[in-house]
């Protein structure tokens, strides 16, 4: 699976979901979806969504240096997100960051799951080694997806965050592709 896999399958709500590259054209919908999870105040390690040309310009990039940036499309709008970014020296080249995110109306229906099991292909499909994260403590739904796919804990900073006063930790998480 190379950039530019598109994928459907039916959510729990019957629903087609595609996944698919992100183009230029969706900044506009990444942003809008973006500031509602923002302003939850929790679980995404941002505190503004980036402008329409920071935007337009991050997918160009992730494009030209062949990373993964995922569109979630539910009835024609982009409802979440999946990408890899790479290593960016070649001593690091086999591993890759992982993000997500999934609109609050769009969450429990499945979309999850699939966009893990979409990313991990893609990991494979591009001779990734090892894949990784951070996730927060709080973040239990989000760490057991995650675990349930075969990431394992590599290592937590206690206290890192402060998420609507209460300290949490940010747990470090790696998959590993079997070779």
């Amino acid at each position: 699976m190379k950039y530019g896999e598109v994928y459907t399958f039916r959510s729990k709500s019957d629903e087609d979901i595609i996944l698919r590259p992100v183009n230029e054209s969706d900044a506009e919908e990444i942003i809008k979806s973006v500031e509602t999870i923002i302003k939850e105040g929790k679980y995404i390690q941002k505190e503004e969504p980036r402008s329409l040309l920071e935007e337009i310009t991050f997918i160009k990039q992730v494009n030209t240096l062949n990373h993964m940036y995922t569109a979630v499309e539910r009835a024609g709008k982009v409802v979440g997100i999946a990408r890899i970014l790479r290593g960016q020296l070649e001593m690091k080249r086999h591993t890759g960051v992982f993000r997500t995110w999934i609109h609050p109306d769009s969450q429990g229906l499945g979309i999850a799951k699939e966009l893990m099991n979409y990313t991990l292909r893609w990991g494979k499909a591009n001779s990734l080694h090892k894949l990784w994260l951070t996730v927060f403590s709080g973040n239990e739904k989000a760490a057991y997806v995650y675990s349930k796919v075969g990431f394992v804990i590599e290592g937590r900073l206690k206290d890192q965050v402060k998420i609507n006063g209460k300290y949490e930790d940010e747990i470090y998480m790696s998959y590993f592709f079997p070779q």
